[in-house]
């Protein structure tokens, strides 16, 4: 547990990538492969589901501290990050004690974490506090981070697997193909990283994604000063719905989600057509998962995908009211041979002359367009995709391999302008983390009935010296509070932008917003110049 503490405070200190690479290079030599493959798990992104309630930890907090409710919620407020606040007030008295824990990261994890689970809520309190009992600050707040799931350190996934692949003396993309899928944390799995032969268990991995960057054309220029002949790209539809590989391996038939989830429970329809495939048969499809108009054969919006995913069981009804198919848009492997390597036009080439062997109902081939027509249609397909339902368009490089992660130039996303609507300021919060201290999260109203009626939340957006702007004006036009949140004097107007727009009973306006951020401010209008729900509703 020391060695892993002193690597997140080094970690916590520096923002030079090249030092966090090196500290994460010296840890993984010197740790146990238990206790590495844990770093892994939780640098990576990963977290112990709920192991104990935050309010529990909150009175143990204070009862260790002899502190009142509300001054422990005044604290958490002005910190902004729950383990550190724990940590510095189980701390206010005891400021230098020493650690005097001698259990190695993984026997913390797998003897007294995750054993909590299933612990009464006392019992529980018991171990906790036992375990303050015996660490200094610095172990307290990384054992508190592990427990509350707030694990930031500034490590992207793409650092630790540079740092395990300098290691392994292996390429970066072979590292992160062994760490894709449910890898799970354990002696065993850590060492296996570094064996050079694949293991049986890659069998069902999926290969790293290829992803695009966001295409942003300036006052001034065109598309071909930036891309050159519309020729040497391949143009495909934008697809709003859930990225996916479709994996058909020794047997095995599964489908992953870019987020590394299983979907064959919830896409059993998919998961039907696979079965249709012999076993010897072998390929990787990488494709979106869409909500599906059969009648009209077109594609159904996100919204109607995301009332389909966001259900444990899918009843038959719902399989009938949201179908769903597989639209594939690249081939990464085929009869065990990987194609990553060939260019885009090759991979689709292959992909082309292969699918419709395999094609069926629910297991289609993504259209491509005509790019010889110019950028300038192109830009006019573009404009309609909303009609079309789709986020706008892809822009491939022909001569492009699959590459892992973002590689800038390779693959562009060209999206369609976002809905926006000018709204009011009416509800301000702290933010946490580097926002701590700041009123940075913000609830904003639209008119109905000459009345404001709370439109969506949106925290991202303004530029630091804004949110400072912004910040001053909330504390000097504080008209209440209640709790953590100050409601504000209704002047401020923002544009918000957001992505899709549905109706939704769980909304006071009656609905909901997708990926909603602050556009500009409108220091240039006043809060009864903001938008009307009626106007909102029209863009549904």
């Amino acid at each position: 547990m020391d060695l892993f503490t002193q690597l997140f405070i080094a970690l916590d200190q520096t923002n030079k990538t090249v030092a966090k690479s090196h500290l994460l290079s010296e840890y993984f030599e010197e740790a146990s492969p238990a206790d590495a493959a844990w770093a892994i798990y939780f640098l990576m992104g990963e977290r112990l589901k709920r192991l104990v309630k935050t309010a529990d930890l909150k009175e143990w907090a204070c009862r260790v501290s002899d502190l009142p409710d509300w001054l422990f919620a005044e604290c958490y407020d002005h910190v902004g990050d729950l383990a550190e606040t724990l940590a510095l007030l189980i701390f206010c008295e005891d400021k230098f004690r020493k650690a005097d824990l001698k259990l190695s990261l993984s026997e913390l994890i797998e003897n007294y974490l995750i054993p909590l689970k299933a612990m009464e809520p006392e019992a529980q309190s018991k171990r906790i506090v036992q375990l303050w009992s015996k660490m200094d600050f610095s172990m307290a707040l990384v054992l508190n981070k592990l427990i509350t799931g707030g694990f930031r350190v500034g490590v992207s996934k793409s650092l630790v697997i540079k740092a395990l692949a300098k290691n392994a003396s292996v390429d970066p993309a072979v590292m992160a193909h062994k760490l894709m899928g449910q890898w799970e944390p354990s002696e065993v799995n850590f060492k296996n990283l570094f064996v050079k032969k694949s293991t049986q268990d890659e069998v069902l991995r999926p290969y790293p994604f290829c992803l695009a960057y966001p295409l942003e054309v300036k006052e001034g220029e065109s598309l071909s000063m930036i891309l050159g002949d519309s020729n040497e790209w391949q143009i495909e539809p934008k697809w709003d719905g859930i990225r996916a590989q479709i994996i058909v391996r020794k047997g095995a038939r599964v489908i992953w989600s870019r987020g590394e989830q299983l979907l064959n429970e919830q896409l059993p329809e998919i998961e039907d057509a696979l079965k249709a495939y012999p076993d010897e048969q072998s390929f990787v499809l990488d494709g979106e998962i869409l909500a599906w108009d059969f009648e009209n054969d077109k594609v159904r919006s996100f919204a109607d995908l995301q009332k389909r995913l966001g259900r444990k069981i899918v009843s038959k009804a719902i399989l009938e009211e949201i179908p769903v198919v597989f639209m594939a848009y690249d081939l990464l492997e085929i009869d065990s041979v990987d194609l990553r390597a060939k260019s885009t036009s090759e991979r689709r080439d292959v992909l082309e002359k292969w699918l419709p062997s395999i094609e069926t109902s629910v297991m289609r081939l993504s259209p491509i367009y005509d790019a010889s027509r110019g950028w300038e249609a192109m830009a006019e397909v573009r404009l309609h995709s909303r009609e079309e339902s789709i986020e706008g368009l892809m822009l491939k490089q022909k001569t492009a391999i699959y590459s892992v992660g973002r590689k800038k130039g390779l693959w562009w996303k060209w999206k369609i302008e976002p809905y926006t609507v000018d709204a009011v300021m009416v509800y301000a919060q702290q933010g946490h983390g580097r926002r701590a201290g700041v009123f940075s999260d913000y609830t904003f109203s639209i008119w109905k009935d000459g009345e404001l009626v709370p439109f969506c939340k949106a925290y991202s957006g303004l530029s630091d010296m804004e949110m400072k702007r912004v910040d001053k004006w909330i504390r000097a036009n504080t008209t209440a509070k209640h709790g953590p949140v100050r409601v504000v004097q209704a002047e401020l107007v923002f544009e918000i932008a957001f992505e899709g727009i549905q109706e939704s009973k769980r909304h006071k306006s009656g609905i909901a917003v997708r990926f909603p951020r602050i556009h500009r401010w409108r220091e240039d209008k006043l809060a009864s110049d903001a938008d009307t729900l009626e106007t909102v509703k029209s863009l549904l």
